[in-house]
Order: C-alpha cells, then sequence, then structure tokens
C-alpha cells in the first residue's frame, strides 16, 4: 500500500519541481530587492500603511509558500520529463520575442514597414506560407496602420529610416507611415 494519497497521484504533473524551484528563486530575488524598490516613510499613520509593507507580505508569504512546497515534495531531483515539460512552458517567449523585434524596429524602420513584415513573418512561423494568407497578412497590416494612425490619431513617431527619403516623401512618410 502506497503512502501517497489518490489526490496526491493525480495531481502530480512533469514540471512542477522545475516551475516550484525557478517560483522559489524568483520570490527569493524579489524579496532581495524590497529594500531598493520601496521606501520606508517614518511618520506613517500605521504599519499597514507602509509602501513596503503589503509588498513585503506577498512576497515572504511567496517565498513560505513555495520553500514549503518544495521541502514537502518527494523528488527534489528534476529529471528529463521535467526538463521537457519546462521547455513546453517556454515555448510561448518566441512570441514575445517575436513583438521585442517588431517593437524595437519600428522606431528605426516604421510602423508600416515594420507591420507589413511583422505580420508577413508570423504568418509564414504559423504554417500558412501560401500566397493568399501572405497577402491577407499584409492587408491586415495595411489595415492596423491606418486604424490606428488614420482613424484614431495615434501619434507613433517617424522611423529613422525615414530620414533618408527626400524632402516630400519624408513629410509624407513621418505623417503616414
Amino acid at each position: 500500500m502506497s503512502t501517497e494519497s489518490e489526490l496526491q497521484a493525480r495531481t502530480r504533473v512533469s514540471g512542477q519541481i522545475v516551475f516550484v524551484g525557478a517560483a522559489l528563486l524568483v520570490s527569493l530575488v524579489l524579496l532581495v530587492q524590497i529594500p531598493t524598490q520601496t521606501t520606508w516613510i517614518e511618520d506613517a499613520k500605521s504599519f499597514a500603511a507602509q509602501p513596503r509593507f503589503w509588498p513585503g507580505v506577498a512576497i515572504v508569504t511567496m517565498v513560505v509558500t513555495f520553500g514549503l512546497h518544495l521541502w514537502l515534495m518527494k523528488r527534489r531531483r528534476p529529471v528529463g520529463a521535467d526538463w521537457a515539460e519546462a521547455k513546453r512552458w517556454l515555448e510561448p517567449m518566441e512570441y514575445a520575442v517575436w513583438f521585442m523585434v517588431y517593437v524595437f524596429a519600428v522606431p528605426w524602420i516604421g510602423f508600416l514597414p515594420m507591420s507589413i513584415a511583422f505580420a508577413a513573418a508570423l504568418t509564414w512561423r504559423l504554417g500558412y506560407r501560401t500566397p493568399l494568407y501572405l497577402w491577407l497578412a499584409v492587408v491586415f497590416a495595411v489595415g492596423t496602420v491606418l486604424l490606428f494612425k488614420g482613424f484614431l490619431g495615434v501619434k507613433i513617431p517617424g522611423a529613422a529610416l525615414y530620414e533618408l527619403l527626400p524632402d516630400a516623401l519624408r513629410s509624407f512618410a513621418l505623417q503616414y507611415l
């Protein structure tokens, strides 16, 4: 007869040790940063009114609970399945990297050209590689630029690349692209 409860057996998932360990590590880093990221007011009305108090309570709670969880786990060393699961968790980060590249490239290349390149590249990356899907991505990008710059009037700074254009074309690009 196993000492493990039925609930524990059903709820154990691969990657749990990696997740708990990473969460404990992040919580400890946050705890160490509390003195430099928050302030202490000498004449605060109450202890609970201190700007450092509630973030501190939350972070200490995270450290204690993740630490207890790690301590109470039967297996404290990650195995192959744990690392495979952790790799699956990181896969969505690819799209955050795509977006960050887009955000950092817009001031250099421009909103319209980067939107077109970004939409087409992501469409290709997602496996939609026929000319129809790529043209739909281009139309979507142009529509997005028209919506934000034309209809909503969102002020997006002009690109450094636009400075290389002749005067009349540069004015148009800065205003509409």
